[in-house]
């Protein structure tokens, strides 16, 4: 319904009411602070389709005569699939304007490239999940300990000024695909016994808020050998139902 609109749907069907209960189409409209004209169509519509017919129409022409030809509209879309060029450049091969080029991109979806890489051409693949634990990511994360003092900003990149024993911290975070509820602590260094345990440990936050993880993605990494000794574990506790992907 437009801004402007006088009835909402529900004003339309008191006026209605009112006409049926026999008031005059004038008495109705000015009690509803309407044209005369407006409530005879609103009345028609009523007693031609009943409440159905107060809802609003789309304003859209059920024809445009100007409308770009459907082959030269396939023709842009076989262009811009193929060879992945702009509208300005479009224009030129298919001699028509890159306004009215933008314009059928934008019908069929193909305004952005966002779907295909545009050096390779090749598509993109997007994980896509329903529901919350469907799919969990995994990942780690190493951030520099910066000795007291300051780093080599602060001190150079000299071994003689250079303080020792800085080394990295470890954050590993699961992250519910769905959702984005993170779960993150700091576990340790990468390998198969800190990565398995915080797996178990991230499981375990995730089923205690309502989420039961059923897949999980990560890249190789330590991963894959603790995938190996996560899938013994669950075997010997007899508990399944997680699969891990790399």
């Amino acid at each position: 319904m437009h801004r402007n609109a006088p009835l909402t749907p529900e004003g339309r069907l008191r006026l209605c009411l009112r006409i049926e209960d026999g008031w005059s189409i004038a008495a109705t409209a000015e009690s509803m602070n309407v044209s005369r004209q407006t409530a005879h169509k609103w009345w028609r519509r009523y007693r031609d389709e009943g409440p159905a017919g107060l809802v609003d129409r789309s304003s859209r022409p059920r024809s445009c005569p100007h409308q770009t030809p459907a082959r030269i509209e396939r023709r842009i879309v076989a262009l811009r699939t193929s060879r992945r060029l702009g509208p300005a450049r479009l224009a030129g091969i298919v001699d028509v304007p890159a306004s009215t080029v933008h314009r059928v991109l934008v019908r069929h979806g193909l305004n952005r490239l966002r779907w295909m890489d545009r050096p390779t051409g090749r598509p993109i693949r997007r994980i896509e999940t329903s529901r919350c634990g469907e799919l969990v990511h995994i990942d780690v994360k190493k951030l520099a300990r910066v000795p007291d003092g300051g780093g080599h900003k602060m001190l150079g990149r000299s071994s003689r000024t250079r303080p020792k024993g800085g080394g990295y911290t470890h954050v590993h975070t699961a992250i519910d695909a769905y959702s984005r509820l993170a779960y993150s602590e700091f576990a340790g260094t990468e390998n198969t016994t800190n990565c398995v345990a915080f797996l178990n440990r991230a499981i375990a936050w995730f089923a205690d808020r309502g989420i039961t993880v059923e897949r999980i993605l990560t890249d190789n990494g330590c991963w894959r050998s603790a995938r190996v000794a996560f899938r013994d574990q669950r075997k010997s506790r007899s508990r399944g139902g997680v699969s891990l992907g790399g």
